[in-house]
């Protein structure tokens, strides 16, 4: 189901909207992700605010979850205990309009004109609806809304209505608690989606509505989290509430009315939400909560404002320009806005796999943080890049538990986790995947090098490069060839699962080795830097000399090739084959090689890159959707121009065209990374964490040009690539250093200042691809399905 790149009359091409002009039911769970508002710590889907015409809505806060005793069929020690889950909370997007005695609903009435969007300059979502009521009456609503930025738990919402001649309106606005709505279990059917809970979750605490104002607040039954929501409604018109009604899963505020012909009804709906844990006050059932709540409460008009000033001071350094491509710029632009809602304010806290735009993955803080998510944070916002690190350091005393519960030392961090503890149910492609300590190490040195933050390294960053390198250290040994092992682990790629030597896994752990063995710290005894060093020095790095690649593990070089005549209907596989069947082809979910050469790319010859890409991209699937971004990255890097463009279409549009099925979960906000990453690792070949920022750019032959900027040890770099050449300059503001930057393009190493300069960077001459067996012989190609 493509929804944007092959409708362009019902989704016109705007460089800083999405718009929807024409309503076609059947997309509306997809749509609301797409048109979701957020800020990393409160989200609202883009539903019709309509009874019943939303398919998934709901609205979320960012840590709030429910906890639940895992249930294993077989169980076995050290498996995971303690499931989490992001909870719906209270839902104050629900308008019923009724005019004449009609119900306006984009499923029964007729609609004569419509239009919504979403606006990325303003983080403004609006829409108009035209209505040929059956009265004879034609009728005009519109919806604005917005969430607040300063005021992170706060909403705004706006409701009006005109009509061509004297109508008579009967107008709800209503509180939900959809969480405890009967609604179906998708996650039995595919495991990507969120679950259910068999049993009620928020329990009320504190209902109470007078006059059109609404205090209500309630409790998770198992995690005891409590969350009060305030509303507060304004009208145009000089009448007062007809009824206000309150309950534990549904609130209300009514109003019965007069709609004059030429004249405009509004309503602004005014919404505060405030999150705790439990209380130990006896005597609070909710009530201070809410009044906590009622004290956050600012107008729609501040609401509005926020968002706007938010977004415009956001695009002024975090947007990525494409020449002469406007349909890639308007969802490039949508990729930055939705990485914008799902970090913005979110604090110290983690960022769910989804964001605060749907449920999907339970909510869930993964390594995409690390890997996907914390480049685009560390160059855009590096104060937003700490207060995750901070998250992750918050987990350790948690974290050591689990290590001494594994028997290794150190720190293991859950694979997937909400409060800290391990959440995978499925030991194999959760918790055996330990290169998350890596990526967590990664993102932290990353952070250190480019944000040059003094007062991170020492504490916060030491201690996770230090406990992530004492748990590698004890997980692998010297094996009798004198090399350091491995085994037993999940790499990235979920379709290989518990193996011996993962490449991607060693080579990163070897990073962390090596990186915190440089540390000056005075806690790290000198024998236990030697064994580091050493653990490093001898990693083991699995190579087929028959193939001339660096194998995915030890055994993967013998493991059955994959029908490639397998029909598309049977992807993705996870969801049509036993994982035992998976697990012994050559069959890959995602980069895992191609992207251990991506990131500790100082590691790997030109060629061993180009030949690795070579082997694993023909028998990648792309079944996940961090893998697109990843492969035409590293096609960029050796020279495969043609199929990094492809890739990263592919990865553009995951969303919004629904590629993979399940848009209506919540945005694939790790892949909405991969795609700043595309475009600045991709296609200006960004690197870090050597001697100096580097750049070996790759211009698509399409593209008039691209330019962006980045944060850089207290600077503000300015990048302009066009045919031929790089431009690079400081950004000359009060708020940055002017302190001149060293910079390497194409191993011309330079001195940037406010003054641009300009660097000759020819086209690169794509190199013929690697020769192997007739069994790949798509190898060098994408596979399309």
């Amino acid at each position: 189901m493509a929804l944007i790149t092959s409708d362009r009359m019902r989704f016109p091409c705007e460089p800083w909207k999405l718009v929807e002009s024409v309503h076609v039911p059947g997309d509306e769970g997809t749509l609301e992700t797409l048109f979701a508002l957020g800020n990393g710590h409160l989200g609202i889907r883009g539903a019709h605010a309509a009874a019943g015409d939303g398919e998934l809505p709901g609205t979320f806060i960012n840590g709030f979850h429910e906890i639940w005793d895992i249930k294993h069929a077989e169980n076995a020690y050290g498996f995971a205990r303690t499931g989490q889950r992001i909870v719906y909370v209270p839902d104050a997007n629900n308008f019923t309009v009724s005019i004449d005695g009609e119900v306006l609903s984009l499923a029964e009435s007729t609609v004569v004109d419509y239009r919504r969007s979403v606006d990325f300059s303003t983080g403004v979502y609006e829409v108009s609806t035209t209505w040929a009521c059956r009265s004879g009456a034609t009728v005009t609503t519109a919806e604005r809304r917005a969430v607040g930025f300063d005021s992170r738990g706060c909403l705004g919402l706006e409701l009006s209505i005109s009509a061509d001649r004297d109508v008579s309106a009967d107008i709800t606005s209503g509180v939900v608690n959809r969480q405890d709505q009967p609604v179906e279990d998708h996650s039995v059917h595919d495991p990507r989606r969120s679950g259910r809970h068999a049993g009620r979750v928020l329990l009320p605490l504190y209902l109470n509505g007078v006059d059109g104002s609404l205090r209500l607040a309630w409790e998770t039954a198992e995690s005891r989290q409590r969350v009060a929501i305030a509303v507060d409604h304004w009208i145009s018109a000089e009448v007062q509430p007809f009824e206000t009604a309150v309950g534990e899963d549904d609130s209300s505020v009514r109003y019965v009315l007069a709609i004059h012909g030429g004249e405009q009804f509004r309503m602004e709906k005014t919404v505060s939400y405030v999150v705790a844990g439990s209380s130990s006050d006896a005597e609070d059932v909710g009530e201070a909560l809410a009044a906590e709540a009622e004290a956050n409460l600012v107008p729609l008009s501040e609401i509005l404002a926020q968002s706007t000033a938010h977004y415009d001071e956001y695009w002024t350094t975090a947007d990525v320009s494409i020449g002469g491509q406007p349909e890639l710029q308007q969802a490039v632009r949508w990729a930055l806005f939705q990485l914008a809602q799902a970090t913005a304010r979110a604090g110290v806290a983690g960022i769910p796999a989804k964001g605060v735009s749907g449920s999907g993955y339970e909510g869930h803080y993964f390594w995409d943080q690390e890997v996907y998510l914390l480049p685009y944070l560390t160059y855009t916002n590096p104060l937003g890049a700490r207060k995750v690190l901070e998250s992750r350091h918050a987990m350790l005393p948690d974290a050591r538990i689990r290590a001494k519960e594994l028997s290794v030392d150190g720190a293991l961090f859950p694979w997937r986790t909400i409060n800290g503890l391990e959440a995978s149910a499925y030991y194999a492609a959760g918790t055996a995947q330990f290169h998350i300590a890596a990526a967590i190490a990664f993102a932290a040195n990353r952070y250190q090098w480019a944000s040059g933050d003094d007062t991170f390294g020492p504490d916060l960053g030491a201690e996770l490069l230090i406990e992530t390198a004492r748990m590698w250290a004890s997980l692998g040994f010297f094996g009798k060839d004198g090399m350091f092992h491995i085994h037993g682990v999940t790499g990235p790629d979920e379709y290989t699962a518990v193996v011996n030597d993962n490449l991607y896994t060693n080579v990163m752990a070897r990073f962390n080795l090596r990186t915190a063995a440089a540390l000056e710290n005075e806690g790290i005894a000198e024998t236990e830097r030697m064994v580091w060093r050493q653990a490093a020095e001898r990693m083991t790095l699995p190579y087929d000399p028959h193939v001339e690649v660096f194998s995915q593990d030890n055994d993967f070089m013998t493991l059955e090739p994959w029908d490639w005549n397998t029909p598309k209907s049977k992807y993705p596989l996870l969801l049509n084959f036993h994982p035992l069947v998976i697990y012994r082809h050559q069959v890959l979910k995602q980069a895992d090689t191609v992207l251990a050469m991506f990131l500790q790319w100082q590691d790997f010859t030109a060629e061993e890159k180009q030949r690795a890409f070579d082997f694993y991209d023909p028998i990648t699937t792309g079944d996940s959707t961090l893998s697109a971004c990843v492969q035409g990255i590293m096609a960029a890097e050796v020279g495969y121009n043609d199929v990094a463009l492809q890739h990263f279409t592919d990865a553009l549009f995951i969303d919004l065209d629904n590629s993979h099925g399940n848009t209506i979960d919540g945005v694939h906000i790790a892949s909405t990374g991969g795609i700043w990453s595309s475009l600045v690792c991709g296609f200006a070949g960004m690197r870090d964490q050597g001697d100096v920022l580097r750049f070996d750019p790759r211009l698509p032959a399409e593209w008039e040009g691209l330019s962006f900027s980045l944060k850089v040890q207290g600077r503000l770099l300015t990048v302009e690539l066009v045919p031929g050449s790089m431009v690079l300059k400081l950004f000359s503001d009060p708020d940055y250093s002017a302190e001149p930057l060293p910079v390497n393009v194409r191993d011309q190493h330079i001195t940037v200042g406010v003054d641009a300069v300009t660097v000759p960077v020819d086209d690169v001459p794509v190199p013929p691809p690697s020769i192997f067996p007739s069994v790949f012989p798509t190898a060098g190609l994408p596979i399309v399905r």
